[in-house]
């Protein structure tokens, strides 16, 4: 099949791949390929402005799909085109974007989704970005029925599915009862960085910069929930150097904690309170016992600081992007995204001193090769899962995280396709 503007004749999809062509966005689009094949259960699209590159992603479909891929429909949308981005959503039930950052170039499309009732999920981990999409477009999606998910990636999926899972286990063991605290800590994880990331958090630090405000928004733990959440209870900020005594370890500051836990909140808000009102949840990374834990833990703290004032300071900042900073399109290669892997411990307390400890586990490169897995489960489980005769189900619209728009069929997906495990250690 040729490309197509979104305005011809083209038939109705399950999904499309918006931002086909981004680092992500290629391994996404092989993820589902090499899953779905491209005329089984799922009917799927890939869009993105430049048909040439498009070609290129479908051309290099051919292992995956052998003579179909070039039946795999191309669509072509400009993020920035308003009317092309609106037109796309008139083919598919859901769309899943890998188009940032998002502060930058994802609106058009969460506004177009909201207005239009399509279905929708990203990868982004830009809370500023996803408070002022909640101000703006939340009431338009309730009113037209679409879903709008994100943080569909490595943040924040396993934290808030880790939770979910948790709170599900401890209902099991506890004759109901919810942790009224949990802590995550990644034990050990091995995985790259792309330039899109380091885009985003770039801008994220502009952003900053330009309005002093933003600091106290992105210091408020419940930034994200809505605005009767009600919520008191002061929340944990690891900023330094401390000792895990649960798991004897030395622990740093997680530089994901920053969405993942606004996102955990939220969830707890969006499942009418289910974790409790003075629910208690922080993110950290171990090092390791001893002298050597604990020089790892400080020298990570130094270099996360040092890199930090580098990002803020506009000379530092240039010198970054320009000579040390991957650019956007790079990213980890193949054999990295292969090789790496995460092991995420979860304990949870509740207010009669009983404990749980639980576990997620991945394989791949966390912020990519995993990332494309989990985010690919995502959207074809909202094509798949949330769609009957064609007929939206089982949820309404607005804005949702991973854990209030999902269930235990999305556990049994990631398990199933995207090779994480969940599992109760004790």
């Amino acid at each position: 099949m040729t490309a197509t503007s979104p305005d011809a004749a083209t038939p109705h999809f399950d999904l499309i791949v918006f931002g086909a062509t981004s680092f992500v966005g290629q391994i996404l689009t092989r993820y589902l390929a090499e899953t779905y094949g491209l005329n089984g259960e799922l009917k799927w699209a890939i869009a993105g402005r430049s048909e040439s590159k498009l070609q290129s992603v479908r051309g290099s479909l051919v292992p995956a799909l052998g003579d179909d891929a070039k039946h795999l429909p191309i669509l072509l949308a400009d993020a920035a085109n308003a009317e092309q981005v609106s037109a796309l959503c008139e083919q598919t039930n859901v769309i899943v974007s890998t188009v940032g950052p998002y502060a930058l170039y994802g609106e058009p499309m969460i506004k177009a989704c909201a207005e239009s009732g399509t279905d929708y999920c990203d990868l982004t981990g830009e809370p500023q970005w996803i408070k002022r999409m909640l101000e703006k477009y939340e009431a338009s999606a309730k009113a037209s029925g679409a879903r709008i998910v994100h943080c569909c990636g490595f943040d924040s999926v396993p934290s808030d599915m880790g939770v979910y899972f948790l709170q599900a286990e401890a209902q099991k063991a506890w004759n109901g009862k919810t942790a009224s605290r949990i802590k995550m800590r990644v034990k050990a994880a091995k995985g790259g960085m792309s330039g899109g990331t380091v885009a985003s958090i770039i801008q994220l630090t502009k952003e900053v910069m330009a309005n002093p405000a933003l600091r106290k928004e992105l210091a408020n733990p419940y930034s994200l929930c809505p605005p009767e959440h009600g919520f008191r209870a002061r929340q944990v900020n690891q900023k330094g150097v401390e000792k895990d005594t649960d798991l004897l370890s030395w622990s740093v500051p997680f530089i994901m904690a920053a969405i993942n836990t606004r996102v955990v909140h939220r969830s707890n808000a969006l499942r009418n309170k289910l974790y409790g009102e003075n629910f208690m949840y922080d993110e950290a990374m171990l090092t390791g016992g001893g002298a050597k834990g604990y020089a790892l833990a400080a020298a990570l703290v130094g270099g996360m600081g040092t890199f930090m004032i580098g990002a803020a300071l506009k000379p530092s900042r240039w010198l970054l992007e320009k000579f040390v900073l991957p650019k956007p399109g790079e990213g980890p290669t193949p054999k990295q995204q292969q090789e790496g892997y995460f092991d995420i411990r979860f304990i949870g307390r509740n207010d009669d001193g009983q404990t749980i400890m639980t576990r997620v586990k991945g394989k791949g490169d966390p912020g990519y090769g995993s990332t494309a897995k989990v985010l690919g489960q995502a959207a074809s489980g909202i094509a798949l899962d949330f769609y009957r005769d064609g007929q939206k189900c089982d949820r309404e619209g607005g804005f949702w995280t991973p854990a209030s728009m999902f269930d235990e069929r999305f556990i049994q997906r990631l398990q199933e396709k995207a090779d994480l495990s969940f599992e109760v250690l004790s």
